[in-house]
């Protein structure tokens, strides 16, 4: 196994989320979209035809 050098993207976009805590439900609402958008995004640049 190799060693790490720094510190892992993934954990810090992980911990970063956890860090933030939703004012409001409509808040919590649009983070998530926000998410999902992101993630449909990520899935349609990767498609294969």
């Amino acid at each position: 196994m190799t060693k790490q050098k720094g510190v892992d993207k993934n954990l810090q976009n992980v911990a970063k989320d956890f860090e933030a805590s939703p004012v409001n439900s409509h808040q919590a609402q649009q983070d998530q979209q926000q998410v999902n958008d992101h993630r449909h995004e990520d899935a349609l640049n990767h498609e294969e035809n």
